[in-house]
């Protein structure tokens, strides 16, 4: 039996999807993994591609990450389970610390990172259901691409990855990795556009872990527009949440943790100002989306895709 099995959704992920497999089948044994890709609703060459890998292609023409990942929880054989956007990358030895920190459940407690961030929802934290011996799931260090993005993304993500909430949630790493007991949890929430999100709030901070020496490489937009482009979805995912069945489970980014971050850190400063911008701008061009309860459209980045 394989140790673990990766499901990787992946909606017209042609150009991304190889770089993701290369690196995380690079140093694995034979039968190690069972690697699903679902490859949903695309009209690309995403499912070719990840065959080239020797990797089980699963296909459908719907184009619902929620009904990939199910697809792939159907077609998986083993557990963990690990869940891993196609446009990040991550090694084999990464995936392996993830693996193993579920199976012996001495994973490190949460700690979130300290320079790296990615697209998700700041300001978000889980429910308290008592505590746990042993932790149900995990999720990566963040390892962000930021060297060659303009001065405004670069701020952004400064000040975001700083946040509390940021730091300990298993959001917007773009992988979460699941015990059997955990992936039971996650098949019962509620469907939802922010997956991540969900399975982040459906462990509290004793059952989940952030795995120090497991790092997932995010790519963030390339421009200002991208980023808003996130940042209203993120909105977006916010609000169905707190309108949904799991609402209340939620601790929003306040201003002492800004005031925070800037005494920590004073050459912060003008990228407050850029995080906030972004943050109102972001708030009112998702407010049309909210009002008519649109928690289906996607407003993808393709500048980090390139």
């Amino acid at each position: 039996m394989p140790s673990a099995s990766v499901i990787i959704p992946a909606h017209n992920e042609a150009r991304v999807i190889g770089r993701l497999l290369s690196r995380l089948l690079a140093e694995a044994s034979k039968d190690e993994f069972d690697v699903v890709v679902v490859a949903n609703g695309c009209d690309d060459d995403t499912a070719s591609v990840a065959r080239g890998f020797g990797v089980r292609v699963v296909e459908t023409p719907v184009p619902s990450k929620r009904e990939a990942l199910r697809l792939g929880d159907e077609a998986a054989t083993a557990h963990p389970r690990v869940y891993v956007d196609a446009d990040i990358e991550m090694g084999t030895a990464d995936l392996r610390a993830l693996r193993d920190s579920l199976l012996d459940g001495t994973a490190e407690a949460p700690n979130g990172d300290t320079d790296g961030g990615s697209d998700d929802v700041q300001g978000v934290a889980a429910p308290s259901r008592g505590t746990a011996p042993k932790a149900l799931a995990a999720a990566p260090e963040r390892a962000l691409v930021l060297s060659d993005r303009p001065w405004p993304v670069r701020a952004y993500y400064a000040v975001w990855s700083r946040l509390p909430a940021v730091r300990e949630g298993l959001f917007g790493r773009g992988v979460i990795a699941v015990s059997e007991e955990g992936n039971r949890r996650l098949m019962d929430l509620p469907p939802v556009m922010g997956d991540d999100l969900a399975a982040s709030l459906a462990f509290e901070p004793a059952e989940r872990r952030v795995v120090r020496h497991a790092h997932a490489v995010i790519h963030p937009p390339r421009t200002l527009g991208d980023l808003l482009r996130r940042r209203v979805r993120a909105v977006t995912v916010v609000a169905e949440i707190q309108q949904g069945p799991m609402s209340g489970q939620e601790a929003r980014t306040g201003l002492r943790d800004l005031l925070a971050i800037a005494g920590r850190a004073p050459w912060l400063v003008p990228h407050l100002g850029v995080f906030l911008a972004v943050t109102l701008v972001a708030r009112a061009r998702a407010r049309r989306a909210v009002r008519a309860k649109d928690y289906t459209t996607w407003l993808r980045d393709e500048s980090s895709r390139t």
